[in-house]
């Protein structure tokens, strides 16, 4: 369990607030030791933050102790070599019209806006003060804005806590509530988890790569392991540094809120499932599919089509034959996969799928009852199952109106997999890192084709676990404490 720590520079700067044994002035906080190997994370309140004050000693210091502080010695940095006009001119422009939009029956030419974690009272400038507190991750942030022809942010200022009035005392307390709420928790009595774990996950999230019945179980299984969970959304990432690890069950994507988490979770040097490294070799298809070919992992023959290629349809119809397969390079849950069967469908799927990127992946078609799914983590066969195909088509999932059909499925003992398709998925896996896999392979008798390896795989309970039951959700707690334990 990471220990939270608050550093000001008098002891009455914290008077106004909830009495917590881990408040300390900077020279206690030279003097503390923790416990060994103990994840500690600080916010840092001291008053100065110029260039060598107390401020910016304390966070210099919590970065040779690893300790992880908001502010970090980067972000004093900023400050300091005069970076804040850069951020200020790289505002968005959608954000600026956001702003001036909020503001268009302000009288005034000049306002200003304390941010406390990230957060303001103001509910239509929300989107600025994410963008802000992002660049500038600071407990109390002054925001000035000046009128000119439109609104615009003048500049910025790290605040500090003894000027604020009885109000902001409020709002901070609070925000650092949501922020932070380790402060505000009882902690048990008769028992102290060993970790903390956070469970990524969007519940509204249409094909979500586990069930509710799963994430329990796993749950289940982490707390007889004494490590903590909590389920968190897209809204906690400033809180990921309080947590040991990151478990991500949401489906992932480069240009999205989970590849931003895993990336920040590494940063903070936590044990990240799937870390971005993973996230962003799976996630696109001509990465992978090159990758392969590199590392003599059998795949379906395959070429790359290129947008302004005039000889694309003659090159992938020689080469590949028809019936073939044509994917956009991020697709998932068989989205963006197109089958064509004559040279009339392969130029309008082309058309419609250039559309969507400047790249496709077109390989040879090989049709097979079922693909197998080979679950893998740290370089080791974890869970095999075969996906068979949906009724009447020639895919896994069968996406129509407004509905999504998938094939049945059937779990065995990995021991039970052909060896040479597990010997393919392991070796599809070791170029891509030691995390969790699912690997998608067709075998036509002798012969295997690795069409994929998804960094976010399926575990759902009665379908993935139907063969190790809750032994499953063991291993995967084993294996993030063996991460936890390695970064510290």
């Amino acid at each position: 369990m990471s220990k939270l720590l608050i550093v000001v520079d008098k002891l009455q700067d914290w008077g106004p607030f909830f009495q917590y044994d881990g408040v300390m002035t900077l020279a206690d906080y030279l003097k503390w030791q923790g416990k060994s190997r103990q994840r500690v994370r600080l916010i840092n309140l001291c008053r100065q933050s110029q260039y060598l004050g107390s401020g910016y000693y304390c966070s210099l210091l919590a970065e040779a102790r690893n300790h992880h502080a908001i502010p970090s010695i980067k972000v004093f940095n900023k400050f300091n070599r005069d970076e804040i006009a850069d951020v200020i001119d790289d505002i968005p422009v959608a954000l600026t019209k956001q702003l001036n939009k909020a503001l268009a029956d302000n009288p005034e030419s000049q306002l200003t806006f304390q941010l406390y974690f990230g957060e303001t009272n103001e509910r239509s400038l929300k989107k600025v003060a994410d963008y802000l507190f992002e660049a500038f991750s600071v407990p109390i942030l002054h925001v000035d804005l000046i009128k000119k022809q439109q609104w615009q942010v003048k500049t910025i200022r790290i605040g500090s806590l003894h000027k604020l009035t009885e109000s902001q005392q409020t709002q901070f307390a609070e925000a650092l509530e949501r922020f932070s709420h380790k402060i505000w928790r009882l902690e048990p009595n008769k028992r102290q988890f060993k970790y903390d774990l956070a469970v990524l996950m969007d519940p509204k999230e249409q094909f979500p790569p586990c069930t509710p019945r799963s994430i329990e179980l796993f749950c289940k299984a982490a707390k007889k392991a004494a490590m903590d969970t909590e389920i968190i959304g897209a809204r906690d990432h400033q809180r990921l540094a309080e947590f040991d690890g990151l478990f991500i069950r949401e489906t992932t994507a480069v240009n999205h809120h989970t590849f931003k988490m895993a990336l920040k979770a590494e940063r903070e040097g936590l044990a990240v499932i799937d870390d971005p490294n993973s996230i962003l070799r799976c996630s696109n298809k001509i990465y992978l599919q090159t990758l392969f070919e590199q590392h003599q992992v059998p795949v379906p023959d395959g070429l790359m089509l290129f947008k302004y290629d005039a000889d694309n349809l003659e090159r992938a119809a020689d080469l590949l034959g028809l019936p073939m397969v044509l994917k956009i390079p991020d697709g998932s849950f068989s989205r963006g996969v197109v089958k064509v069967k004559t040279m009339t469908e392969l130029r309008q799927k082309m058309t419609e799928l250039f559309e969507q990127s400047a790249i496709i992946l077109a390989q040879r078609y090989t049709f097979t009852e079922f693909d197998w799914r080979i679950g893998v983590l740290n370089g080791q066969a974890l869970f095999a199952c075969k996906y068979f195909m949906a009724r009447n088509h020639w895919q896994i999932y069968k996406h129509g109106s407004g509905k999504t059909q998938s094939g049945a499925f059937s779990t065995c003992a990995v021991n039970e997999v052909p060896a040479h398709v597990l010997d393919a998925a392991i070796r599809a896996c070791a170029p891509i890192g030691d995390s969790l896999y699912g690997v998608d392979i067709k075998q036509d008798g002798d012969r295997v084709y690795v069409i994929e390896v998804n960094d976010n795989p399926n575990i759902d309970d009665g379908v993935e676990d139907l063969f190790l039951g809750n032994k499953l959700y063991d291993l995967l707690v084993e294996d993030f404490i063996r991460r936890i334990e390695l970064k510290r």
